[in-house]
């Protein structure tokens, strides 16, 4: 254990006991370092604003350059601005003597060639502060760690590295924090950090991470780290393209939402998996079996055939009023148009224009034949292509020729195909689709939806006519642009000058029409979301047991360099498509890329309500080691058996005792319990009281019943309260009446 200071007796390095006048003056000298960095911290910030003030009213160099030092310099400043709240929260003494402070940036003394005053918790010199061990010092011969309040050091413990005789690292300032009552949000752990977590974050592998841990071991909040760690290091090639943040739900990404900037970081993009396709904003959610099949890679055959589908022949020749003759579309020539569409190689739409030009050849062949009878003959070659032009022109301008090339081979969007396959039994037969997926028209997107009108965009491709509108219009500009320069060199006066400088050297057309081009002035992540071809530096997955093989295509497509952290818990999977092993997910896009790191202890769920969960999980995974408590609470977990007439008013009375107390609460069950949430909801968040209502309906709720009951357990952090009607479930027969008294030894010391 840490050697806590107190006014009574401190260790410090190696002169043993020390007055109460010793450890004040340790005190006073440490206080005067830190505010000396806040100083520095202040000047940076000041100067950062003069720099940033500055570029804003900059007219130096290009707009594109000014705009992206300002961008840079806000970036700063907002980095520099989250540094207060434990900007230095740790010493290192090292064997040599030297000594290192730990804080939430680095920070350099200019006047002495930038030697470091503060060491970044990323920087490499910093990985001792959280690896060191009485039994492996790592040269290090003491760990001091602050606790502060705001800019002022509150006091400080030390730990002496290097005994023989030492224990493991014990951490007052870790219990502290898992003790803490919960507030609003996730927290970072920069102060906190683990060895086996500090593994984890500093792992070098540009593949795929996978993290698994059991409720409580933070790999969420290691995961936000890592991502961190790595801006740190790989910053220039990570920054531009950013990182891609993946959570369950709305609720989990606004429990996390802050961790990133404290540290920060500002370049993250955080989505569910319903926000993947721009535009959509998804939460409905499949019956198991539809969410089984459309998670599945075999879906991609039906989204296959529903295109071909759309490819059709006529079944009577379709007339077509050509240069005062009459040409059909037979299914002939619609199978021949539809074979080199399809062998082209090209998406849907982006066919249709090879579909278009073998129906017109066909047609305006046919029809200068008639038209040239007796007067035109092949051998006249400029006659025959000066005819065929106009027939293509008029063609084009024909509507029933347009409407023709509709029903044969219509433009698609993605939502109007899956719609229209979903709402036809007879499509979903063409398509070799099962009739479980058919539904409603009108109905709302759900999750599983997703992935497929992302894989449509691909099958589909864009209408070229909008490329081909957006080049007009450019063209257009570049035209008014040299018209423009046209009448500046015209003008009369440059005639008395006997050396000319004409706007035209100075600038082209097209430079001019750039010019006055609407330029995208969001910031990237903002671009980054709204852009569906987006590419990613980094993806972090959370809850990624969940995900479908379907899923995954999505986001392999969102990062191609394939460096992924993954984090999950197999045995809270509630997904019918979701994974069942990693290597069933990831092998098929990351052969032999992919690693794999488990987390073990559990610093949220005190050991006396882990007890109660691994009672739950011995029974649906039996092979799964539940993650061992860092701590006991002393509260022991209790159940009540209420009438169903007393069940309301029971929720209410627990909801009104914990909001008399500090911290955060939930009621999770059933829909029809009043004020309560599905277990799914709370996946990812932690309360420090919880109360699970009709436990039995939850585990007869569906196939994955018991991870969902296992995922409501693990949640609470201090208290674990259960109400139900009927029977108690045999997994939960340990749980005693309310306010039985706990073995708070129970726990596993730290």
């Amino acid at each position: 254990m840490p050697h806590t200071l107190t006014a009574n007796a401190m260790t410090c390095g190696n002169r043993g006991h020390v007055s109460t006048q010793g450890y004040e003056e340790e005190l006073r000298s440490e206080r005067a370092y830190v505010a000396d960095l806040h100083r520095r911290l202040d000047d940076e910030r000041a100067r950062v604003k003069r720099q940033y003030e500055a570029a804003l009213r900059g007219n130096g160099g290009t707009q594109l350059e000014r705009d992206d030092e300002v961008r840079a310099l806000a970036k700063e400043a907002k980095r520099l601005g989250v540094a207060d709240n434990g900007l230095c929260f740790g010493r290192l003494d090292a064997v040599s003597g030297e000594v290192s402070y730990i804080g939430r940036i680095g920070l350099f003394d200019e006047g002495d060639e930038y030697e470091p005053v503060l060491l970044d918790w990323r920087a490499p010199a910093s990985r001792a502060f959280y690896v060191a061990t009485a039994a492996n010092p790592e040269n290090m011969r003491r760990r001091r760690q602050f606790h502060t309040n705001r800019r002022h050091v509150v006091d400080f413990t030390d730990e002496v590295l290097g005994r023989p005789d030492g224990a493991e690292r014990g951490d007052a300032a870790l219990l502290a924090a898992v003790n803490a009552p919960r507030g609003e949000g996730m927290r970072d752990i920069v102060a906190t950090i683990q060895s086996e977590q500090d593994e984890v974050i500093r792992l070098d592998h540009p593949g795929v991470l996978v993290i698994e841990g059991g409720p409580g071991t933070g790999k969420t909040v290691v995961a936000l780290h890592r991502v961190a760690y790595l801006l740190y290091t790989q910053r220039e090639r990570m920054e531009r393209h950013g990182v891609l943040v993946v959570g369950p739900n709305p609720a989990f990404l606004n429990h996390i939402g802050r961790v990133l900037p404290s540290l920060g970081e500002s370049d993250v993009v955080f989505m569910t998996p319903g926000d993947l396709v721009p535009g959509l904003r998804v939460t409905a959610e499949d019956a198991p079996e539809a969410a089984r099949l459309k998670g599945s890679r075999k879906i991609l055959d039906v989204l296959a055939a529903a295109v071909a589908d759309r490819q059709r022949l006529p079944e009577e020749p379709i007339p077509v009023e050509l240069g005062g003759v009459t040409a059909r579309i037979d299914a002939e020539t619609a199978a021949w148009a539809r074979d080199e569409a399809r062998t082209s190689g090209l998406p849907h739409n982006e066919a249709r224009a090879v579909f278009t030009e073998i129906v017109t050849y066909v047609l305006t062949e046919r029809s200068i034949g008639r038209i040239g009878k007796g007067w035109l003959t092949r051998s006249d070659r400029e006659s025959w292509e000066r005819l065929r032009a106009d027939l293509v022109k008029e063609l084009a301008q024909d509507e029933r020729f347009t409407a023709a090339l509709d029903e044969l081979w219509p433009v698609l969007t993605p939502q109007a195909l899956l719609s229209s396959l979903y709402t036809s039994p007879e499509r979903l037969r063409a398509a070799g689709a099962d009739p479980v997926l058919w539904r409603a028209e009108g109905e709302a997107w759900t999750v599983s939806d997703v992935p497929l009108l992302d894989e449509l965009v691909d099958l589909l491709g864009r209408d070229k006519s909008d490329d081909r509108a957006a080049e007009r219009a450019r063209q257009a500009e570049a035209k008014y642009a040299a018209e423009v320069l046209d009448s500046l060199h015209g003008r009369q006066d440059s005639m008395d000058d006997e050396d000319h400088l004409y706007a035209t050297d100075l600038l082209y057309a097209e430079d001019l029409a750039d010019r006055v081009l609407e330029r995208d002035t969001r910031e990237l992540v903002e671009r980054a979301a709204a852009d569906r071809d987006w590419t990613y530096r980094h993806v972090v997955v959370d809850e990624a047991q969940e995900l479908s093989e379907m899923d995954w295509r999505v986001l392999m497509r969102r990062c191609p360099g394939r460096s992924f952290t993954v984090v999950g818990d197999l045995a809270q999977r509630r997904s019918p498509a979701g994974a069942t092993s990693w290597g069933t997910m990831l092998e098929p896009y990351v052969p032999g890329r992919w690693v794999y790191r488990s987390l073990t202890v559990n610093y949220r769920t005190p050991a006396e309500i882990m007890a109660v969960a691994a009672a739950v999980l011995a029974e649906f995974a039996p092979d799964v080691k539940p993650p061992e408590s860092v701590r006991a609470c002393g509260v022991q977990p209790w159940s009540r058996r209420v009438t169903e007439g007393e069940l309301a008013a029971a929720v209410e009375e627990f909801v009104r005792e914990e909001a008399g107390r500090e911290g955060t609460s939930v009621v999770i069950g059933p829909p029809d319990v009043p004020g309560a949430v599905a277990a799914s909801e709370t996946k990812g968040l932690e309360f420090d009281a919880v109360l699970v209502v009709e436990p039995d309906r939850i585990l007869a709720d569906g196939p994955r019943g018991a991870a969902e009951l296992y995922v409501a357990l693990t949640r609470a952090t201090q208290r674990l309260g259960v109400l139900h009607h009927g029977p108690l479930p045999r997994a939960l027969s340990g749980l005693v009446a309310p306010g039985t008294p706990a073995d708070a030894g129970s726990g596993r010391s730290a």
